[in-house]
């Protein structure tokens, strides 16, 4: 994927999130070429995050892992909250606000092609439509993929984000009509604690912490990861916390302090440990064997 910085992209980026992680495919494409992504990311929404554009050059697809907020598209004010999807057009006057007291963690997709305006239809987000879908852990599993690949360089990196775009779209279809079962209640919360974690891994440190923000017990955390992850929801955690770190030290190189600091660790040698103990070598290891390569 094109590396573009943010002074590049000015004009397509807000400048109101932190802990952005962005990723540009192609920047000019045909509209009336095939459909296609253009770039897309991950913001997390300060809490004076507020976005006004009369248009814009692509299409574009957003989605609510965390906190609240809401969306204008055209002439109409829609609540956005963990779950939601929506749509615009080029020509599609949208404003995004996020609550100041829960800000929004969000996932954007933007995209071109005269194809798009049907795609978005038959997976049920079109265009100036707000959607409450389920499953909200796995569409945040797959758009997390997409911003991770799309990051990375190589032969094969726009192919792949092609195929992680189709699998995003069928799931949204997928999903899109698919209510809770009103018999597995505990099921949908631990898909919300873990859709959560994902979302935040980087600012959550503990079981209390994921609690809070989730708006639930503790306890009730704990007792629905053991059911249905088999673990328990810190380890859940460490282990998303050290993916994350390894990916960064693969790609980015740096100091180990540097990945410590990035994922919450005060202390380097604790993320050391904690780093060996899921991937079972240290982090100045991994970093020998990417400057041997």
């Amino acid at each position: 994927m094109d590396k573009i910085d943010r002074k590049t992209a000015s004009g397509l980026l807000s400048q109101q999130v932190t802990h952005a992680r962005y990723f540009f495919h192609n920047l000019v494409p045909r509209s009336s070429g095939p459909f296609g992504l253009v770039m897309g990311g991950r913001e997390h929404c300060n809490p004076d995050y507020a976005l006004r554009r009369p248009s814009f050059p692509f299409y574009g697809l957003e989605y609510v892992a965390a906190g609240h907020g809401t969306v204008k598209l055209g002439d109409r004010w829609q609540n956005l909250g963990p779950g939601m999807v929506f749509a615009y057009a080029p020509a599609t006057r949208c404003e995004i606000r996020t609550d100041p007291r829960d800000p929004m963690v969000k996932y954007f997709l933007s995209f071109a092609g005269a194809d798009a305006p049907r795609r978005l239809r038959r997976c049920g987000a079109a265009v100036g439509r707000t959607r409450q879908l389920a499953a909200h852990a796995e569409i945040t599993s797959v758009l997390e993929d997409l911003v991770r690949e799309g990051q990375r360089s190589g032969a094969l990196a726009g192919r792949i984000c092609a195929a992680l775009m189709e699998v995003l779209l069928l799931k949204i279809e997928d999903t899109a009509t698919l209510a809770p079962h009103a018999s597995e209640p505990a099921r949908e919360a631990f898909l919300r604690c873990k859709a959560v974690i994902d979302a935040q891994v980087e600012r959550l440190g503990s079981l209390e912490e994921i609690a809070r923000v989730a708006g639930v017990e503790a306890s009730s955390v704990c007792r629905w990861f053991r059911r249905y992850q088999g673990t328990s929801p810190y380890q859940y955690l460490l282990r998303r916390k050290m993916n994350l770190a390894a990916e960064h030290l693969v790609e980015n190189g740096g100091l180990v302090k540097e990945a410590a600091q990035r994922l919450g660790f005060a202390d380097p040698y604790h993320f050391s440990r904690a780093f060996k103990s899921v991937h079972g070598v240290a982090p100045r290891t991994l970093l020998r064997y990417r400057r041997a390569g």
